[in-house]
């Protein structure tokens, strides 16, 4: 993002609010900006916001946001304080690798969270410099064990002002605690016995004499201890924010109440889940991306999956806006390559997309009715008037619109099939298609699918290692991004539409899940009318499914999915396939040869349903 972008500075505080408060999973996070300190434990305070902040400051204020959640989700201060050491340099250190826990459990699942927190990282150390010694005994030792283990859990290497420092000293803590330090990865959603492992480096370098018989203490008073965390009053670092939850039978322990991690959960605590549970609850954090959850038994059938079709493994699926994928400035370039690649399409452009708003602000016309008796004065009937005093003057007076609030997604086929031609087209047939609709007062959501990998990625990986079973279903990593959402403005999005021509970006298609995935975003709207349009250049392929299943497997889940919505759906349907008959698949559907006539088939199937009552 480059300078100026942030137009509205009060839809971007609500949107990191917003974003603080679902990953923190607490709804009633106090969150402010300005200068000065947060208020009281627990609340947070962002820096100022301005509208000519450049891409490194927002990420950067992101950041602060994103470790404040992480914290508030995964940390427990009770337990932390449990094996806490005694000593300003130990505790220091101690509270810093607990810090590079909570942050890498985000900065690993989720790629927009990393790169906050990296920015956020980055801009600290620049900011308070780490001096260099190789005496570890003069080092700032918090500051270099937080990088240290921030790189074993997260494989980022630490920031360049700090990375000096931390390499005239990595030899040595490594010698000294590296077999401790490299259990922490397989500790890191367990945070009892992350906090042992911490305790074991910090007496690796001296730093707490004191550890074994610390340790002998803390286990044989074990169950006193847990007993006094079940029993005991939350600090005041715990309570904040939770008072309201356990006014209605929430959990009253010393622990994060069952409500903070799940409405509908109940008994484990968050130091004691799963690192699959944990990134479940991550991904929940994510959900404004992905479709809403639906019941397959729902009365119309319209999000089954359809018998005999079944996924291996959702694990390792991605819902992920645009921007996330890449930075800012390689986004901005990729724009620009499109732009040069269809410099000389712009005629074509400004006349499809005058022809789309004529043909919608035509739609809109509102009728007039004459010969009132109240209303808006008829001017052009005045010289009856003058010409005859006794005659009345005459009102007019405009009939309310019918047209229907609309929104249409346009769903594009993110296949290796489509590289080159097709996908720049399918691009800028979006740029056109959300900037004319914006002119009528139209929601554009522009979206994109495809997979992770070739070949299956980790999903195939899984299966192999699981020995194999016959006919797993679906057997890839599903790769869903959202190029410009309903409610966002195209000026936010434009550079998105760029990352199609990323190299490696485009893969296998899995056409029918992507549809579901499309269909129950716009289902969800409030808008009268929802219009969804497919852009495709053939059949659903992915090798790694269709090797382990039957040929058709693919192709008859997207037949289903296709029946469901044009049958049951109150959304509209249309495909417009690239080289390839997509009739056979969708009622409403043509089929171009050449790319340069997308443009005006969107216009043309288009004018066709907004003609529709």
């Amino acid at each position: 993002m480059s300078k100026g972008n942030l137009h509205n500075l009060e839809d971007f505080k609500r949107a990191v609010s917003s974003t603080v408060r679902a990953l923190g999973n607490d709804a009633e996070i106090d969150v402010s900006f300005g200068t000065a300190p947060s208020p009281v434990p627990g609340q947070l305070r962002l820096p100022m916001v301005y509208s000519d902040m450049s891409a490194a400051e927002i990420a950067e204020l992101r950041g602060k946001g994103d470790s404040f959640s992480l914290h508030k989700r995964f940390h427990n201060n009770i337990l932390h304080s449990k094996y806490k050491p005694k000593g300003d340099l130990a505790a220091q250190v101690y509270n810093a690798i607990e810090d590079a826990r909570v942050e890498a459990i985000g900065s690993n699942e989720m790629k927009g969270v990393a790169k906050n927190l990296k920015a956020h990282v980055e801009k600290y150390y620049q900011d308070n410099e780490i001096e260099n010694t190789e005496a570890i005994e003069n080092a700032p030792l918090g500051d270099i064990l937080k990088l240290l283990v921030r790189e074993r859990l997260t494989h980022e290497l630490p920031p360049k002002s700090a990375r000096k420092a931390v390499n005239n000293l990595r030899y040595e803590i490594e010698e000294k605690a590296g077999e401790h330090l490299d259990e922490l990865l397989n500790n890191i959603s367990d945070q009892d016995t992350f906090s042992k492992m911490s305790r074991k480096i910090i007496a690796d370098l001296n730093l707490a004499i004191d550890y074994d018989e610390q340790e002998n203490s803390d286990d044989d008073m074990g169950d006193d201890l847990d007993d006094q965390i079940d029993d005991s009053e939350q600090s005041e670092d715990d309570l904040d924010n939770e008072t309201d939850q356990n006014d209605e039978g929430t959990d009253e322990s010393g622990e994060p109440s069952d409500e903070q991690v799940d409405d509908n959960a109940s008994g484990d605590q968050t130091s004691e889940l799963s690192t699959e549970e944990l990134m479940e609850m991550l991904k929940q954090a994510q959900n404004e991306n992905a479709s809403p959850q639906r019941d397959d038994n729902d009365p119309f059938g319209l999000y089954s999956m359809g018998s005999g079709y079944r996924v291996y493994t959702r694990e390792f699926d991605e819902y992920i806006a645009a921007e996330d994928l890449c930075d800012p400035d390689e986004l901005l370039q990729l724009r620009k390559k499109l732009d040069q690649q269809l410099y000389h399409l712009q005629g074509m452009v400004s006349k499809l997309a005058n022809r789309l708003q004529r043909l919608l602000m035509a739609k809109q016309t509102r009728s007039w009715e004459f010969d009132l008796e109240e209303g808006i004065l008829d001017t052009a009937r005045l010289t009856r008037v003058a010409t005859n005093p006794t005659h009345p003057l005459s009102f007019k007076m405009e009939n309310d619109s019918e047209f229907k609030d609309t929104v249409v997604t346009l769903l594009i086929d993110n296949s290796g099939s489509m590289r080159g031609r097709p996908i720049s087209i399918a691009a800028m047939c979006g740029d056109i298609l959300a900037r004319t609709l914006e002119r009528c007062g139209v929601r554009v959501e522009i979206l994109g699918f495809t997979t992770k990998a070739w070949k299956g990625g980790k999903s195939r990986i899984k299966w192999t290692e699981e020995g194999k079973p016959e006919k797993p279903g679906r057997l890839n990593d599903l790769r869903h991004i959202i190029y410009k959402a309903a409610d966002s403005p195209l000026r936010r999005s434009r550079n998105n539409l760029g990352l199609m021509l990323r190299e490696g970006l485009l893969k296998e298609n899995i056409d029918g899940e992507s549809l579901l995935w499309a269909h129950n975003r716009l289902i969800s709207r409030p808008e009268e009318r929802r219009i969804l349009m497919v852009i495709s250049d053939g059949a659903p392929v992915d090798d790694s499914t269709l090797s382990s299943n039957n040929a058709n497997y693919l192709e008859d889940h997207l037949r289903h999915v296709i029946n469901a919505i044009e049958t049951k759906s109150p959304v509209k349907l249309l495909a417009i396939g690239i080289g390839h008959d997509v009739t056979r698949y969708y009622k409403n559907a043509i089929t171009i040869m050449d790319a340069d006539q997308l443009g005006g088939a969107i216009t043309d199937q288009l004018a066709m349903l907004f003609g529709d009552s």
